[in-house]
């Protein structure tokens, strides 16, 4: 007998067809919903920057109470974001790299950050339009 019965194969890939077809249809969609800007109560606090020097150097600035630039030591970073964050510990802190600085240097300080329960923590970039190949 040199034939092959492909009926039972047949049978399977009908069967198989069928869940795939079905099974899509079965699962609910996601959905999003947007927070619309007339819900807004306040307008969110500005944060408080972390600005890392090309040489690794740190500087705070608080820009609801001026744009002036304040020294600090890893050591003291902590605390004076504390202390500008006053009540409102839920205050965003971003963190500006120079863009000549070491990615390794800001990446401690976003740890660091992380580690003392500094939960709002992002990064700073400036905006602009991509560069073209040409322009590189």
């Amino acid at each position: 007998m040199n034939q092959i019965n492909v009926v039972p194969y047949i049978d399977v890939m009908l069967v198989l067809l069928v869940i795939f077809m079905v099974a899509p249809q079965a699962t609910p969609t996601g959905s999003i919903e947007l927070p619309s800007v007339g819900q807004s109560s306040q307008t969110p606090a500005s944060p408080i920057e972390v600005i890392v020097m090309a040489d690794g150097k740190l500087a705070l600035r608080d820009r609801d109470k001026g744009a002036a630039e304040k020294t600090v030591t890893r050591d003291t970073l902590i605390a004076g974001i504390r202390e500008m964050q006053g009540t409102d510990q839920t205050r965003a802190v971003v963190v500006a790299g120079d863009k000549a600085a070491r990615y390794e240097d800001i990446l401690k300080v976003m740890d660091m950050l992380q580690g003392n329960a500094i939960t709002r923590i992002g990064l700073l970039v400036q905006s602009g339009k991509p560069s073209t190949p040409a322009q590189r």
